[in-house]
């Protein structure tokens, strides 16, 4: 009995690898929210009804790939983080900031269906905010680390921040960047949001035309905004 359902487990599993795989191909052609189960089912040779039995909704299904998305960036964030020494802070921030963007580049749909435009009708649910932040949170691994090393030096003339405006950062944001204070957490968000910013107009075409490389173009930002942060380069 339980050599028999072990195998049936088997076989859902492979199943639904198959389900999953054929939607991201259909990211591709169809965008997200062209997603169809009954469409996946046909390219099985299932007949539709069946498939509702791995997922019982298109939304099901783009949770799925919603959640397989975030985790294979933060598992490639999280990699490119642990293969620079621990006390290079700078080191640390632009390999992840270039894993951001290797992923991307690589990962072009994928990519769209976590930072494009919503799906409409679509409402993510509370299992996809984990996935959500695995690469925040090693960004914020990073700035917390370099904070309690003394090694977070704010640049100068700094825009001058509202104290309550720090308040309201370091309550939103202890969790993921510990120690750091309110002003830095300001940097590190407008930081973060600038390298996502880049990284979508490149996937998206926005540069076309604009570097013959993005490449140099795209380093120099990243230490721009390291600098921005106070992850300055030593030497």
């Amino acid at each position: 009995m339980t050599a028999s359902r072990t195998a049936r487990e088997r076989v859902r599993a492979e199943l639904t690898r198959e389900i999953v795989e054929i939607a991201r191909r259909q990211l591709a052609t169809e965008g997200a929210g062209g997603l169809s189960l009954r469409a996946v089912a046909r390219e099985m040779g299932m007949v539709s009804s069946a498939i509702y039995r791995y997922f019982p909704s298109r939304d099901d299904l783009l949770t799925t790939l919603i959640i397989d998305g975030y985790n294979a960036l933060g598992e490639a964030v999280e990699r490119a983080d642990a293969a620079v020494p621990a006390d290079d802070f700078p080191g640390r921030w632009a390999a992840v900031c270039h894993a951001v963007r290797d992923w991307a580049l690589a990962h072009p749909h994928e990519y769209a269906l976590l930072y494009g435009s919503p799906v409409p009708g679509y409402q993510a649910p509370q299992d996809t905010i984990g996935p959500r932040v695995r690469d925040l949170t090693v960004f914020g691994g990073i700035l917390s680390a370099a904070q309690r090393a003394g090694a977070l030096a704010p640049p100068t003339g700094p825009v001058e921040v509202d104290p309550a405006l720090a308040d309201e950062a370091e309550a939103s944001l202890a969790a993921l960047m510990p120690d750091v204070p309110g002003d830095a957490l300001l940097r590190a968000l407008s930081a973060w949001t600038s390298l996502y910013g880049w990284v979508s107009f490149e996937v998206f075409g926005q540069f076309k035309g604009a570097f013959a490389d993005l490449r140099p173009a795209f380093d120099h930002s990243v230490k721009a905004l390291g600098t921005m942060i106070g992850l300055t380069p030593s030497g």
